[in-house]
């Protein structure tokens, strides 16, 4: 996925949707721009497709004369029903032109457009302030809330195409990530409609159209091939079992190769660890836990968004920070001693690893203690 940063902006960036020309874009840039490019996965991309319960009951509703909710299920298709008249409202933080100040306004997004409601939670036509129309206008996050003197972290604007100048930017601010993402995906699928559900339909249609076979993590099985026919291993607890020695096994054959003669000292197995460590893209090593928040944001809020660093308390360990639920949680990955041997852990012990590697794929076809399976780890951003 692209996305496009404009300094100028200070720093706000938007996606490139799937139907867009990457040409275009560059094109429509003027000659003094400083504008980029960045290719960075974004998980949550089409993740409102997915989720039937991607907007809160009271954010949106059927009509401008009403209250009343829409049906989940049928949500997504009223937005993309240019007949009907969905509307997103409630309040966020709005900059006011040609001031430093912040105000807390009542806004509403219908299809014509987005309106500041003057007067409380009025939606009279006479108490409403035309914004903007998504017609001829694109929607930016904004990275940092310092530029603008922001009172929280979760900036958007919205920005005409046809101005370049700061000036004309109108800057809105949410109290949380998932309130923003709510108004950001209202406006995308006001703005571009069907064209978005056919960006997200065409990988999978090409993909069943495909003869290659897909691995999901519902087909992946633990198993046995001891014997002369193999077997699924069914009991959580044998498979376990089995996996340990596995990882016994591969870490002694290991153990030996890089030891040459003699027994392989503790210091070559640490070093061996470390590099197998370092050569996975989910392993971030000296991360911090700022740092790790943001890369996962950028990346989408969906659950089982994951990366592996190291522990800036404790250097002997490692840390699982991941998403769920929209927020990101970070674990502890303790190193527990046993018979003169390493094991990793998340459980203080109760399930033990040889290695981060065995571990990572363990929880990826296994909740454990985590809120929910490791599904996407976060991939390094190539500029």
């Amino acid at each position: 996925m692209f996305v496009t940063m404009d300094q100028k902006l200070h720093n706000s960036e938007r996606i490139i949707e799937d139907h867009e020309s990457v040409i275009e874009v560059i094109s429509s840039w003027g000659m003094d721009s400083d504008s980029r490019l960045y290719f960075r996965k974004n998980y949550a991309k089409y993740e409102f497709f997915r989720k039937p319960l991607f907007f809160p009951d009271d954010m949106v509703s059927i009509s401008s004369e009403s209250n009343s909710t829409v049906d989940h299920s049928q949500l997504i298709q009223t937005f993309l029903n240019s007949s009907s008249c969905p509307e997103l409202h409630g309040h966020l933080q709005a900059k006011e032109q040609s001031r430093k100040s912040w105000k807390k306004a009542y806004c509403l997004l219908r299809r014509s457009g987005l309106y500041i409601s003057t007067k409380g939670t009025s939606k009279e036509p006479r108490h409403l302030q035309f914004i903007a129309d998504f017609s001829d206008c694109d929607i930016y996050t904004i990275s940092s809330k310092k530029v603008h003197g922001a009172p929280t972290d979760f900036g958007f604007c919205v920005k005409s195409t046809e101005s370049s100048s700061a000036r004309d930017l109108k800057l809105f601010c949410a109290d949380d990530e998932q309130t923003r993402t709510c108004w950001i995906t209202a406006m995308r699928l006001l703005k571009y409609g069907m064209k978005l559900y056919q960006n997200y339909i065409q990988p999978h249609q090409k993909h069943k159209a495909s003869p290659m076979r897909s691995i999901s993590e519902n087909s992946l099985v633990a198993m046995d091939f001891s014997g002369k026919k193999g077997r699924v291993i069914e009991n959580p607890s044998e498979a376990l079992s089995v996996a340990v020695e596995e990882g016994l096994a591969w870490r002694r054959k290991s153990c030996r190769s890089l030891g040459g003669h003699g027994s392989p000292s503790t210091s070559r197995t640490s070093l061996s660890n470390i590099a197998l460590h370092l050569a996975q893209p989910w392993f971030y090593g000296k991360l911090s836990r700022d740092e790790s928040q943001r890369m996962i944001t950028q990346q989408g809020l969906v659950d089982g968004l994951f990366l592996v660093r190291d522990s800036q308390s404790n250097p002997k360990t490692f840390v699982l920070s991941m998403c769920h639920m929209q927020k990101i949680k970070h674990v502890q990955i303790v190193p527990v001693e046993d018979e003169g041997q390493t094991f990793y852990s998340l459980d203080d012990g109760h399930t033990r690893f040889t290695d981060l590697i065995q571990l990572v794929d363990f929880y990826q076809l296994n909740r454990g203690i985590l809120p929910c399976k490791l599904k996407h780890h976060c991939s390094k951003v190539t500029v």
